[in-house]
Formats: structure tokens, C-alpha cells, sequence
């Protein structure tokens, strides 16, 4: 249903109940304020229990709602309605919470005979930053308590472009406050003992754009079981886990070729989270934005900001469509309103050039026929944190490289390697990514590829469409006789290459390779058939198998 007044004059009364805030919110598109009202459930003890937290909203969300639609009446002019619409948060959240929140949401529409929209909650976290910070197509971190991911827009959706293996990050870290026998939330907790800590060696887990934080958790409740002090520990799960989801961050930049970033969900809170992203941008000559606090954590003003642009493109919802969906993806939500068609741009970046291309990690230089990779220091990392991971990965490179092709696969000649200044020197190949020239062979190609890695029990650990080189003068020229043909694809970037034989470890480089394709291809679906046909030819038919258990778990929910 279109808007019966001028775009400038929308008024949207939000309605937010995923989890532990009851809230809602009035935001008038006229004057751009968002006036925002929340209760919120703080367990007595542990976690958030969803009987509890369902009882809490049942109490207070009416009430909420209720003194919001009066400052909507008492603001509205004389011949208007007090509202054009009622958005609410479908999921993803707590299906009991959410059936309370969408009850109230339908009710109140049929009340004022006003239309209903249902938005998806992850999505509005990323919306509140690109609506308050201006940006047109921003990557967005979302970091909250049940989730964190990564997400770019193409081709008509937000897609996930990275994402937790196991858990969220506030839930993370309150498993390791509950263990010492702090109350919820445990963020703020961390933060504030963080401030006297010194820097412990924890475990760091990047695949691709993916991470990992069980390994770090059970290592830091150890840590303080073995006598470690309090606030050392808390400094290190800081230092580390946001180093993790910084790195992921700018993975996801470099392989977009975006210069913005968004933060969204209640742990961007963190002032150090926060710190990280904005001197990771500010080294890569991105631009970095973070919503207040109120915006960060859950609220329905984001809930009304996104309803208002979804009502405005015509996206509402009957009664009978407006169910809620506790599992929610944002990839599965159709971008109707104003996000650019497109995020491929080229981005100037201080020091780039035909000869100069600066990665995720690293500055690769092209001399003649070499060439020079350099891990740069990177500024937000603890020093001893980013010496060890330049150290290991240039190391892991250098031995991954070697290794892959002599089990078959090509890659570059490496000349010399120093892993105390993270460089490397290597044989110039190929023209250009394989992101830049992407067709159905050159997928098949580099999935058969990764499948002889696998037999040979070799993970590349972050394939993505970056990784991969393209020699175009090499394709469909036929080698002389007793000559072999030279290869047209090789493989670059082995620093989170890993030894495997475990099919999960297999199934996440598909993932990971997959998801690239997804952040930079518009025909991202048959490219990823592709792969995967490809990959079922000449691999393990139980890789495929885990690779469809990954895919369906959902994780960032």
C-alpha cells in the first residue's frame, strides 16, 4: 500500500520483541527523530531464559506500546492519523517473545486500520547505521548477543559474507562471566576489568570470513581456573575476539572493495570494539560509523527507521503473511527500498596503483616478474597478538604453497620468505583475480582444484574469489609437443591453510568459496552449483554432505 502522504511525512510506530527488550518507538520522517521506549529484562541469574524473558514482554510491551502511541496522537496534526504504519520485528529472536511482539503489532493495525510491516531484525541493525551515517552501500558487522556476521548488499538482498561457527559474541563472552560467577550482561563486566589487564595468549580462529569463539572461551575459563588473574584474562578475550571479528571486517572490505563500515548490536557498545574498527578503517582509508548506544542495542527505533523506508517501497503485510520466523535470515530478505543496485566499485586507496594492491592483511607489490607480499603491522591488534599472527601465517604460506603444488595444484614459485617481517617474494602469475574474469569453467576449475587440496589433506583456509589468480593469454592455448600446458588458474594466500583430513575442515573451504562468490557475483547461484557439481566429480562425497549441515545450521541466529 502506498503512502497517503509525501514520503517526507511518514510517521511509523515501531514495535520490537526478539529477546530481552520490550520496546517501541515513534520515528516522524519530517523532523528525523526517533523517540524510543524500552523495559528491559535482566535475568537474576545466568542468561536470558525465554520463559522469563516471554513473561517480561507479555507484562510490559502494552504499556510500552501504549505510551508511545499516545505521544504519536499527541504529535500528530490535527487531520492526520497519529500513524501511517505499524512495523514490527519478525525474527530472528525468541519464537515466544516474537509471537507476543507480532500479536500486539497485528492488533494495533487493525486498530488504527493502518498497514502492517515485518522487519527483519538483523537487517535493521545494519539499516539504523547506513540511515544515521549516510553511507549508500555499507558492510556491516553486527555483533550482539546471539549473533555476529558480517553482511554486504548484491544483487537485491543483504548477504552474509562471514559469520560465527558456533555461537554469538555477547553469548560468548557471558559463558565466561557466568563461569567465574558474574550476573547478565557480562559485556560491560569485561570491558570495565579489561582496563587493568595485561595480554594472555588465547586461541585466535579465522576461516575466511568466518570465526570461531568456543576454542577461546574454553581456553579462558582455564586460564582463570589455573590462577590467572581476572583482568588479564578479560583484556586477552577483548584483544582477541574483536581482533577476530576486525580482521573479518576488513576481509569483507577488501573483497567487495567497499569504504564503508557500519557496526551494529548491543556489543558494539565495547568502546575497544569500537576503537578497533575505526583505526582498521581509518589505516585502510575506509570510513567508519557507529549509531549511538541506543541504536546499537536492541531497540524498535531501528524497527520503525527500516519500516518506514519498507512502507514506503509498497513492502507490507496482510494479516495472514504477517507470521513471525524465529530463524529469520537476512539473506532472505528481498531489499526493496533505496540501497544502490550495486556495491562494485573501485575504491582509491592511499598507495594503490597498477603496480600496488593493498589486501585484507597485507600490500602486494608487482616488480617485473615477482612479486612482494608484505604483512603490514596492522594498528588495532595488540603488538605480541600481531606479531605472532604475521609470523604464522607468513610461515603457513610458504610451507601451504610448496605443498599444494606438489600434490598437483598450481601456485606460485616461491623466491624468499622472511616470517619475522611477515614478507614474502614470489612469481608473478596470472592477470588478474579471479573476481574480476568469474565464469561457470573457471569455478569448476578452482573447485576441482580444491578437491585434490583435500585428498592431499591440505586446507587453503580463506579461498576466495581474491585468492585466486587468472592467467586469461594461458586459457585454450594447446601446449607443444612433449610440452606440458601451462596452467591458466593459480592459487595464492595459503596464510590460513592448515594440514586436515577432517571433512568439515574440507566443507569450510567450499563454504568459504561459496560465500565470496555470493559477495561478488550477480549470478551467484548457478556459480555455486557449479562448484559444488564440480567438487562432487572429482572429491568427497562426504565433504558435500558436511558442507549441507554447515549451510542449514543457521549459525548467526
Amino acid at each position: 500500500m502506498a503512502p497517503d502522504r509525501g514520503d517526507d511525512d511518514v510517521r511509523v510506530l515501531g514495535i520490537e520483541g526478539t529477546a530481552w527488550a520490550a520496546s517501541a518507538a515513534l520515528y516522524d520522517a519530517a523532523s528525523r527523530t526517533v523517540d524510543v521506549e524500552t523495559e528491559a529484562y535482566l535475568p537474576e541469574s545466568g542468561g536470558i531464559h525465554p520463559r522469563e524473558a516471554a513473561e517480561h514482554m507479555a507484562e510490559h510491551l502494552p504499556a510500552v506500546v501504549e505510551s508511545t502511541l499516545q505521544r504519536a496522537r499527541d504529535t500528530a496534526s490535527e487531520d492526520d492519523p497519529p500513524v501511517d504504519c505499524v512495523a514490527f520485528s519478525r525474527g530472528p529472536g525468541l519464537g515466544p517473545c516474537l509471537r507476543i511482539a507480532g500479536t500486539a503489532a497485528r492488533a494495533l493495525a487493525q486498530r488504527l486500520d493502518v498497514p502492517l510491516v515485518g522487519v527483519n531484525h538483523m537487517v535493521a541493525h545494519l539499516e539504523i547505521g547506513r540511515h544515521r551515517s549516510g553511507f549508500e552501500s555499507p558492510v556491516c558487522l553486527n555483533a550482539s548477543g546471539a549473533n555476529a556476521h558480517v553482511l554486504g548488499y548484491r544483487n537485491g538482498r543483504y548477504r552474509v559474507l562471514g559469520e560465527t561457527m558456533d555461537t554469538g559474541v555477547g553469548n560468548a563472552i557471558d559463558k565466561f562471566t557466568r563461569h567465574v560467577g558474574w550476573s547478565h550482561p557480562g559485556g560491560p563486566k569485561v570491558e570495565d576489568a579489561a582496563k587493568d589487564g595485561a595480554y594472555l595468549d588465547l586461541p585466535y580462529v579465522v576461516k575466511g570470513m568466518d570465526f570461531s569463539f568456543s576454542g577461546i572461551m574454553s581456553a579462558a575459563k582455564a586460564a582463570y581456573d589455573d590462577g590467572e588473574a581476572i583482568e588479564d584474562v578479560c583484556f586477552s578475550l577483548q584483544e582477541t575476539i574483536f581482533a577476530m571479528l576486525t580482521e573479518v571486517s576488513e576481509r569483507a572490505l577488501s573483497l567487495t572493495d567497499n569504504d564503508e563500515l557500519v557496526l551494529g548490536g548491543g556489543v558494539g557498545q565495547n568502546a575497544r570494539l569500537r576503537e578497533m574498527l575505526e583505526t582498521m578503517c581509518a589505516q585502510r582509508g575506509a570510513d567508519f560509523f557507529a549509531p549511538e548506544a541506543r541504536f546499537l542495542r536492541d531497540n524498535a527505533g531501528m524497527i520503525a527507521v527500516l519500516g518506514a523506508k519498507m512502507y514506503r517501497a509498497g513492502d507490507t503485510l496482510t494479516v495472514a503473511e504477517s507470521g513471525i520466523d524465529a530463524d529469520f535470515r537476512p539473506d532472505e530478505v528481498p531489499v526493496t527500498w533505496d540501497v544502490p543496485a550495486s556495491v562494485d566499485r573501485q575504491v582509491s586507496r592511499g598507495g594503490e596503483g597498477p603496480d600496488q594492491v593493498q589486501g585484507a592483511e597485507a600490500t602486494v607489490i608487482f616488480e617485473g616478474d615477482r612479486v612482494v607480499k608484505e604483512r603490514n603491522p596492522r594498528e588495532y591488534r595488540h603488538p605480541d597478538l600481531d606479531a605472532r599472527l604475521r609470523r604464522e601465517r607468513t610461515r603457513a604460506e610458504a610451507r601451504l604453497t610448496s605443498e599444494a603444488r606438489r600434490a598437483g595444484v598450481p601456485t606460485p614459485v616461491i623466491h624468499d620468505v622472511d616470517p619475522a617481517a611477515g614478507r614474502l617474494v614470489f612469481q608473478r602469475v596470472g592477470a588478474c583475480d579471479l573476481r574480476e574474469a568469474l565464469t561457470g569453467e573457471r569455478v569448476r576449475a578452482v573447485a576441482g582444484h580444491l578437491a585434490t587440496l583435500h585428498e592431499a589433506g591440505l586446507v587453503h583456509g580463506d579461498p576466495t574469489t581474491r585468492n585466486v589468480r587468472v592467467d586469461t593469454e594461458m586459457e585454450g592455448k594447446e601446449a607443444d609437443e612433449d610440452e606440458k600446458a601451462a596452467p591458466a588458474l593459480f592459487f595464492v594466500d595459503f596464510g590460513l591453510g592448515y594440514y586436515t583430513d577432517d571433512p568439515e575442515d574440507h566443507a569450510m573451504d567450499l563454504h568459504v568459496f561459496g560465500q565470496s562468490l555470493t559477495g561478488t557475483a550477480e549470478d551467484a547461484d548457478r556459480l555455486v552449483s557449479a562448484a559444488e557439481s564440480a567438487y562432487r566429480e572429482a572429491g568427497s562425497e562426504a565433504v558435500l554432505d558436511r558442507l549441507e549441515e554447515i549451510e542449514g545450521r543457521g549459525r548467526y541466529q
